[in-house]
């Protein structure tokens, strides 16, 4: 079997390949062939459709006269399957197609059509262009027009891309974490707006205004006021003593006066600072009990006329 299957043959050494006679063929001979329907056609005889790849036994031939750029034509002839009518079409290939020539009629050449229905319209279009200036000037606007909105709409893409470059999605979830509490959040909010403050730098650097916070607990203010208030009995029963020994003035306005002081304090720098609630009930129960001291003390040293002007 392999014997048969060799490509090249013995030739003997007084072979001459002139010797050989040559067949006298016809100019334009006709080769039977193997092919597909290459379109859907209707037979224009009897109306029978024959579709797109159905099979033929064909007859080929070369077209006379005939060719696209040095590309050989070839007609093929086939019959009709039910009244053996004879069909021929050729190649096209300028258009990578098929043309009928007769025999039938071409089915569903949409696409085709719209093809040869669009290159007539873009030569006029190119015509008319090149007899009328004014609508060559039109044609250049609207081109131009286009390419601006092309650009600018390419623009506009360019400027949303930069914003999702510059958005960092990490750092969204680190902020919007569901494992951190409230309250570790608020921490970190709070430490992230004091480094901030202190990172600004104000452009006066000569005027510098500190505020101190000084936080007294209720225990402390306590004790402070109920020293205070001791301190002021001592004070003021002494004074009244001293007063009362010494001039003998009325004793009601000196116990006003010094009802009246303790209801206002004086600060620091002079002024009048009001005190808070609790001090002025220890202050208003010290008074009182000033007052009935020194109403004792009038009942025991004083005449009936100075008793008469104390108020109760």
């Amino acid at each position: 079997m392999s014997e048969r299957k060799v490509l090249n043959k013995y030739y003997p050494p007084d072979f001459d390949p002139s010797k050989i006679p040559r067949m006298k063929l016809p100019k334009n001979r006709q080769y039977t062939v193997r092919l597909m329907a290459p379109f859907n056609m209707r037979c224009a005889t009897c109306g029978e459709y024959i579709y797109k790849g159905k099979k033929f036994n064909a007859r080929k031939e070369d077209v006379e006269n005939q060719d696209y750029l040095g590309i050989r034509i070839y007609r093929f002839y086939i019959k009709c399957t039910r009244c053996l009518q004879e069909i021929s079409f050729k190649t096209d290939p300028k258009n990578t197609d098929y043309e009928i020539e007769a025999g039938a009629t071409r089915n569903f050449m949409a696409l085709k059509l719209a093809e040869e229905q669009a290159l007539r319209e873009e030569e006029e279009a190119k015509e008319e262009e090149a007899s009328n200036p004014m609508k060559l000037l039109e044609n250049r606007t609207k081109q131009s027009k286009n390419e601006i909105e092309l650009l600018e709409s390419l623009e506009e893409l360019k400027d949303l891309n930069k914003r999702q470059q510059v958005v960092d999605y990490d750092t969204m979830l680190l902020a919007y974490d569901t494992t951190i509490s409230e309250r570790e959040r608020e921490e970190r909010l709070q430490q992230l707006d004091e480094e901030y403050i202190k990172s600004v730098k104000f452009s006066n650097s000569k005027r510098k205004l500190v505020v101190e916070e000084e936080i007294i607990e209720d225990d402390q203010l306590e004790a402070k006021v109920s020293k205070t208030i001791e301190n002021e009995k001592e004070r003021t029963n002494s004074s009244i003593s001293c007063t009362w020994a010494k001039n003998g003035s009325n004793a009601s306005s000196l116990v006003k006066k010094k009802s009246l002081m303790g209801l206002i304090k004086i600060g620091k720098n002079g002024e009048a600072v009001q005190e808070s609630k609790l001090e002025k009930d220890y202050k208003q129960k010290s008074t009182k009990d000033s007052i009935g001291g020194g109403l004792s003390l009038l009942s025991t040293y004083s005449d009936s006329e100075n008793s008469d002007d104390v108020d109760v």
